[in-house]
């Protein structure tokens, strides 16, 4: 070794250095900023980490490399696009079969599986990849979107049970659709495109098709709505519930009050939504009144399943009854299970809620079910996220109401599919004016992370007390 080898580098003379010297100051000050984001607000961190990575799809979109005629999409269409894939909604304001090439699919493709994995999970992701730790807070805040499984030392290793739980399902219902797509016809590549697609789509309720007619086509083709109705109910049960299930299988004793819960609730709405939607559409001539008894009941559990998050529709929304339109809007606004791909107010919401008032009506102290008391504390995030749910809705459809000019039923039943990100629409996205188009983006992204960042955040600001004020009961009712 020569002396000028052996020679340090003097960090102020030695100017070759100094690039390198700089870029690693800018990685550990990007470094220590995220840390501190994710220990001292976690939510701040989640609501980042989406902005981020929509921003990132949007201008993916726009090159024109996104585009079928090779020309850039309109931001405020990117935009939409990247924000409704993200934030696993589906509605579209240009056909995504046409209007984009095979990399803008695949795009939109990626996009919804990084958004499936929900704002908290991609938080956590972002922590560990770029300050390699999580602190306590941090930890703290995944532990949560997890419903506390596990000890805060195994985050980690929840966090990787979650991104192989979504790639081994998807990967089956994609082995299940790819042969059949192959039997219809299309060529193997293709199949297996299709059938990667609508997995993917399926399981995080995204509701995204790569055909120009969606899945109408395939209206009585149980190959395809079987796995595609499996895919969306898994993932509306949310991680927490089925690592339950993948710990302890169908043993009730085993299932923590959440999972109880949450299958409860999400069959009692599925049986409902059937019942109700073929009550209604039964004798509808625009939708299925023509079709056989067999058929009408797949379509009647098909829209059951998919109006609570799915996104998927085999018939036009705007020909379903007005009772029939109203029902669907209360399902979307139920939505699915807590830290799923689902979105809505979470059946765990209404579960609760509907506990407290029978408590109420019974005159207990307590709200009790299955031999636990549900915390005060609990009772207050769920009202937060109700009230915050319906106020978003309320003022995006004034909003739509004013730039628009639709109907009111139109209106409530897109800003209802947007904030739930469902994904039905009733055709209204795509004849906005830009305007329109960015209210529905906001309150698309405001419904992904808004209810999820509030409830996490409202949790972890518990805080004890020196002193209590007198109690006095104001009037109510």
């Amino acid at each position: 070794m020569t002396q000028s080898q052996a020679r340090p580098r003097n960090p102020v003379n030695w100017q070759p250095g100094q690039p390198e010297r700089e870029g690693l100051w800018i990685f550990t000050g990007l470094r220590d900023f995220i840390d501190n984001i994710a220990n001292t607000s976690p939510a701040r961190l989640a609501l980042t980490a989406f902005v981020v990575v929509i921003l990132l799809f949007t201008a993916l979109l726009s090159l024109p490399a996104s585009s079928a005629t090779g020309q850039a999409t309109p931001l405020h269409q990117s935009l939409f696009t990247a924000v409704s894939s993200v934030c696993v909604t589906g509605l579209t304001v240009v056909s995504t079969a046409t209007h984009w090439s095979f990399f803008g699919q695949f795009i939109i493709l990626l996009g919804i599986f990084v958004g499936g994995l929900g704002t908290l999970t991609l938080a956590s992701l972002l922590a560990l990849m770029v300050s390699k730790r999580l602190g306590v807070r941090g930890k703290l805040i995944a532990q949560e979107a997890m419903n506390n499984a596990g000890r805060l030392g195994e985050v980690g290793t929840l966090l990787r049970i979650v991104i192989t739980t979504s790639v081994v399902i998807e990967a089956t219902l994609a082995l299940a659709l790819i042969p059949r797509f192959m039997t219809l016809g299309e060529p193997f590549w293709q199949s297996m495109w299709h059938g990667v697609f609508y997995s993917i789509s399926s399981f995080n309720n995204a509701g995204f098709t790569p055909h120009s007619d969606g899945i109408v086509p395939y209206e009585t083709d149980l190959w395809i709505l079987v796995p595609l109705m499996l895919g969306v109910f898994l993932g509306s049960l949310g991680f927490p519930v089925v690592m339950v299930l993948q710990q302890n299988g169908l043993n009730w004793k085993n299932w923590n009050l959440h999972t109880k819960l949450t299958i409860q609730v999400s069959i009692i709405l599925l049986a409902a939504g059937t019942f109700l939607w073929a009550l209604m559409e039964w004798d509808n001539v625009r939708t299925i009144a023509h079709m056989s008894a067999g058929d009408k009941i797949i379509h009647s559990l098909f829209a059951s399943v998919m109006t609570r998050s799915g996104g998927f529709n085999l018939v036009d929304q705007n020909h379903m009854e007005s009772t029939t339109m109203l029902l669907t809007d209360a399902l979307m606004f139920a939505g699915g299970g807590s830290a799923s791909t689902a979105g809505g107010i979470k059946v765990t919401t209404i579960a609760v809620m509907f506990l407290a008032i029978a408590a109420e009506a019974r005159g207990d102290a307590d709200v009790k079910v299955y031999g636990r008391t549900i915390p005060q504390g609990t009772m207050r995030v769920a009202i937060s996220v109700i009230v915050a749910g319906a106020t978003l809705v309320s003022v995006a459809a004034f909003l739509l109401l004013s730039i628009s000019g639709a109907s009111l039923d139109r209106v409530l039943f897109e800003t209802i599919s947007a904030f739930a990100t469902v994904g039905l629409s009733t055709n209204l996205s795509a004849e906005l004016p830009p305007e329109g188009v960015y209210v529905l983006s906001a309150l698309m992204f405001a419904g992904r992370v808004g209810t999820v960042t509030l409830a996490a955040a409202l949790a972890l600001r518990q805080r004890s007390q020196l002193f209590h004020y007198p109690e006095e009961r104001p009037i109510i009712g």
